[in-house]
C-alpha cells in the first residue's frame, strides 16, 4: 500500500484505490487484517500449489468491483449518495469478515450452532461500536433491511461482485482459465429497474459465460475431490483433538485454538460471552497448520498418523460412489482398519468420511438474473438465454464420495 495515497497493487485488477478515510479506517480494522492470514480457497492448494492468495486480498477486490458499479449506474441516472457508495462499498469489504480458518471446518468441528455469516454480523456490530455506529447503513444493507435493496443484490446475489471477483481472483491464481470471466464489461451493463439490479440485453453473452465459467470453477477447484478429502481429513484430526482435549490429554496449540479445543462453544456463547468472538478473531490459518505440524509427533496414534499425513499430502483417498455408502460399505471398511491396525471401533471411524457435494450454478427460484430489452421488458436469464445447456446449469447436481485412509 502506497503511502499516503492509499494505492494497492492488486495482481489481478491491477491497481486499487481506497477512495477516503472512512474506507481506509476499516482496512485497518484488526478484524479485517486478521484476514490477510486466511486463505480464500482454504486447502485447494494441495491441488492448485498457487492458491495462497487471502480472503483480504478478494475482499480488496470486491470493494474495487463495487466501487466501479456504483459509478456506472450514477452515470446512467441511478442516484447513488456518498454516504450510501460507502456504505456499500463497506458491507462488500466486511461480507466475508466472519470466516474461520480453512472456511467451514470449524464449524463442523470446534463451533456448533452457529454459521460464519452470524459470525460475521457479530463482528460487524463490533466494528460498529469501535467507529462510532459509522457502518450503520453498511450492516443494514448486508442484511438486506436498507430500503434501497439494488443495494444488497450487488453483494448477495447470483450476480454480484462478490462473485465476480473470486471468479476472476481464484482463476488466476489456481491457473485455471476456464474460470475467467469478463467482470468490467458485465458491470457496464448493469442498470437498476424498479429497485431491482438489470442486465441490460447486450450483456447476456457476457452473462452465459459467468455461469458456465461458475459451474467450471465449482467442479474443477471448489468441490475437487482432492481438495474436499483434504477438508474432511482436517475435520477428523480437529474432531480427534477435540476428543483427546474433553479426555483432558494436554495438546499443543495456541491459546486461541486452546479455547476452542477445551471448551464446548456453542452460539449462546458468542451471544452471552464476548471472550468467544474475541478468541474467534485470534484463530486464524496458522494456529491450525502450527498444530497439526505438531501433533504428527503427538503420544496419540490416530491423531499422529492423521496429522503425519495430512503434513506430507498423504490424504484420504477417494471412491466416488453413483449414492450414498452403504452402512455394508463402511462396516467393511471399518473392519479392515480394526484388524489390520488393531484399532477400536471409535479409532477406526476417524479414518473414513462419507460426504455429497451439491450445486446448481442458478436457480430462478433465488434472486434472478433479469436481462433488461430495449422495448422495457424484462425475463430471467434462463428464459432469455438461447444456450442449450443452460438448462443443465439449472439443474441441481449431487455427487456422493467415501473417503478413506489407505493402508
Amino acid at each position: 500500500m502506497a503511502g499516503k495515497r492509499k494505492i494497492i497493487n492488486d495482481p489481478v485488477f491491477g491497481f486499487i484505490s481506497v477512495p477516503n478515510e472512512f474506507l481506509f479506517d476499516l482496512l485497518q480494522h484488526p478484524y479485517v487484517q486478521r484476514l490477510n492470514r486466511i486463505r480464500q480457497l482454504g486447502l485447494s492448494f494441495f491441488v492448485y500449489p498457487g492458491a495462497m492468495h487471502s480472503r483480504f486480498l478478494h475482499s480488496i477486490g470486491a470493494m474495487h468491483l463495487m466501487q466501479d458499479a456504483i459509478s456506472v449506474l450514477r452515470l446512467k441516472g441511478i442516484d447513488i449518495s456518498h454516504n450510501e457508495g460507502n456504505a456499500a462499498a463497506a458491507a462488500i469489504l466486511l461480507h466475508d469478515i466472519g470466516h474461520g480458518p480453512f472456511s467451514h471446518v470449524l464449524e463442523n468441528t470446534l463451533v456448533s450452532g452457529i454459521s460464519h455469516e452470524d459470525i460475521s454480523l457479530m463482528m460487524m456490530e463490533k466494528i460498529n461500536n469501535d467507529m462510532q455506529g459509522r457502518i450503520d447503513d453498511a450492516i443494514c444493507i448486508f442484511r438486506d433491511e436498507y430500503p434501497r435493496r439494488f443495494l444488497h443484490q450487488m453483494i448477495s446475489s447470483q450476480l454480484d461482485v462478490d462473485r465476480l471477483d473470486y471468479l476472476c481472483r481464484d482463476s488466476f491464481f489456481c491457473g485455471v482459465n476456464e474460470g475467467t470471466v469478463a467482470s468490467a464489461r458485465i458491470l457496464k451493463m448493469l442498470n437498476v429497474v424498479d429497485d431491482r439490479l438489470v442486465v441490460e440485453s447486450k450483456g447476456i453473452y457476457s452473462i452465459e459465460k459467468f455461469l458456465v465459467a461458475r459451474r467450471l470453477m465449482y467442479w474443477q477447484v471448489y468441490l475437487h475431490k482432492t481438495s474436499v478429502a483434504a477438508e474432511q481429513m482436517l475435520q477428523k484430526i480437529l474432531a480427534r483433538a477435540k476428543y483427546l482435549a474433553s479426555e483432558g490429554k494436554d495438546l499443543f496449540c495456541s491459546p486461541a485454538l486452546h479455547y476452542f479445543l477445551y471448551n464446548n462453544v456453542t452460539a449462546a456463547d458468542f451471544v452471552h460471552n464476548d471472550n468467544a468472538l474475541r478468541q474467534y478473531a485470534l484463530l486464524d490459518d496458522t494456529d491450525i497448520l502450527s498444530a497439526v505440524k505438531v501433533w504428527a509427533d503427538a503420544d496419540d496414534r490416530i491423531l499422529s498418523l492423521l496429522c503425519t499425513a495430512f503434513t506430507n499430502r498423504r490424504l484420504f483417498k477417494v471412491k466416488m460412489l453413483d449414492q450414498p455408502a452403504t452402512a455394508g460399505e463402511i462396516a467393511e471398511l471399518k473392519d479392515t482398519y480394526i484388524k489390520n491396525l488393531h484399532l477400536t471401533a471409535a479409532e477406526a471411524d476417524s479414518l473414513y468420511a462419507c460426504h455429497s457435494s451439491v450445486t446448481n450454478t442458478y436457480s430462478a427460484k433465488d434472486d434472478s438474473i433479469d436481462i433488461l430489452y430495449p422495448d422495457g421488458s424484462i425475463r430471467d436469464i434462463a428464459d432469455a438465454s438461447d444456450m442449450l445447456n443452460l438448462q443443465v446449469l439449472t439443474k441441481t447436481v449431487e455427487k456422493h464420495y467415501l473417503f478413506y485412509y489407505k493402508l
